[in-house]
């Protein structure tokens, strides 16, 4: 356990699959470019990216619903029993430029299973093709549904990395709106200042397979499309301890191989600050959204520690 007893250091060594499987991802192209030279050439003219379908294997295991909000397609995973106790809203990662990963669906799957849950997943427009506002209207409209039809204190919002960045994102415009809030806030990796302003983040960028900041830096200021990147509706990491304080109950999971853990660290310390309910898990040498490799001992504690939560 470290020092803060609001951050928890869960894996103090990387488990062998782990070590075997950033071996591979170290020897494979990069999710995203290299700099920010490379960022602009690949966004440059692309062919507009396509969500990766859901294994057809799914309709098998679990209760399919399917249906488009706002013209996208939003898919919810139920238990073959039937709807479980608690409705998760869950974003997927992926920089608000790339669509849904083949990745992403093996952990719905997981914490739809280990945890009896219920998950829907918005297959939401990205970036430059749409704008953080249409992605944002998307959400808004998702989750009103949702809390029309299930008691708002059983929701619980979660997203991985960008997604982790729209999870926390509608939760403050819930605040600000006066609106039903969500149970539980789950953040997987989250993507909290899209500037990467804290200098401390560049001890970290040797050790990062996936992300660098220069890449970041270019990624967030298409997000930001002109807007202040230290504007608390760009970069969370910024809100108000006023809006803070009204959030439900939060955990946060990053591994210590993700240029995301510094600012991870700074925003459960300002919840804490707040009188939020929150903690913050760490997993050593664990790459970005580690928990989406479902095989692991680290993405196996996290699912753990989320159904943990759910029964708090």
């Amino acid at each position: 356990m470290l020092t803060d007893t609001a951050i928890v250091l869960r894996s103090a060594s990387p488990s062998l699959l782990m070590r075997a499987v950033k071996w591979l991802i170290g020897r494979r192209p990069p999710v995203f470019p290299a700099d920010e030279a490379g960022f602009h050439a690949v966004m440059a003219g692309r062919k507009l990216p396509l969500d990766a379908p859901m294994p057809e294997t799914f309709r098998k295991k679990f209760r399919i619903e399917e249906r488009e909000v706002l013209g996208h397609k939003v898919v919810t995973l139920h238990p073959l029993l039937g709807p479980g106790a608690w409705r998760m809203l869950y974003f997927h990662g992926g920089g608000f430029v790339r669509p849904m990963f083949k990745e992403h669906w093996p952990l719905v799957a997981e914490m739809v299973k280990q945890c009896r849950i219920s998950v829907t997943v918005p297959l939401y427009p990205v970036v430059p093709e749409a704008s953080a506002s249409d992605q944002d209207a998307l959400a808004d409209a998702v989750y009103a549904e949702l809390a029309a039809s299930h008691d708002p204190a059983r929701i619980i919002l979660n997203g991985d990395s960008a997604g982790g960045h729209m999870a926390l994102a509608l939760a403050l415009r819930l605040v600000k709106a006066g609106g039903p809030l969500p149970g539980k806030l789950a953040l997987f990796a989250p993507w909290l200042d899209l500037g990467l302003a804290d200098p401390a983040i560049a001890a970290i960028e040797p050790f990062d397979l996936m992300l660098k900041i220069g890449t970041l830096r270019a990624c967030g200021k298409l997000v930001a499309a002109g807007r202040a990147i230290d504007d608390p509706a760009v970069s969370p990491l910024y809100a108000r301890a006023e809006d803070l304080a009204q959030l439900p109950p939060t955990r946060i999971w990053t591994g210590r191989h993700d240029l995301f853990i510094i600012d991870s660290r700074s925003f459960v310390r300002r919840l804490r600050a707040a009188g939020v309910d929150a903690k913050f898990y760490e997993y050593e040498a664990a790459p970005h959204v580690f928990m989406a490799i479902t095989p692991t001992r680290e993405a196996k504690d996290t699912i753990g520690l989320l159904k943990e939560f759910l029964r708090e």
